[in-house]
């Protein structure tokens, strides 16, 4: 699908209406996002540089916010990794339970989450829930 962002961010909207829905996206995908970057650091942080490149060039083709917004969650993700010395384990705790939250989410909103649809919805899940950095001011 070639979406421009806005296309995607209302398409992801459509099934993220229910406010508890929306707060529960708030908390868990930022923590699935900073837990895949641990998981990946914790590997090889030339991996992650590898495959932060290619994710980069997907968010490089919505623009310059999308992509500035993502190295943003990066370095977060990956200095909250590397402060906190987040191991394996935790990481995958942390990973499950976000992801229970998104179903819980998903199950009060009675709607299939976006990415059952089309996988790219998982890159978008970020963006959506910090789309208001994006907004043209």
């Amino acid at each position: 699908m070639n979406y421009n962002l806005q296309e995607w961010l209302d398409r992801y909207g459509e099934s993220h209406q229910n406010p508890t829905n929306k707060r529960i996206h708030h908390i868990c995908v930022p923590l699935i996002f900073m837990t895949i970057v641990g998981f990946l650091y914790n590997l090889s942080p030339t991996v992650t540089l590898g495959i932060s490149a290619l994710v980069a060039v997907f968010y490089f083709r919505l623009g310059l916010k999308p992509l500035l917004l993502f190295c943003l969650m990066l370095g977060v993700s990956v200095f909250i990794t590397r402060f906190l010395s987040l191991s394996n384990p935790i990481l995958l705790l942390v990973f499950i339970l976000a992801w229970v939250g998104q179903f819980i989410g998903h199950k009060i909103e009675g709607a299939k989450p976006s990415f059952f649809e089309d996988l790219q919805f998982l890159l978008i899940g970020p963006l959506w829930v910090f789309s208001s950095l994006l907004k043209d001011r």
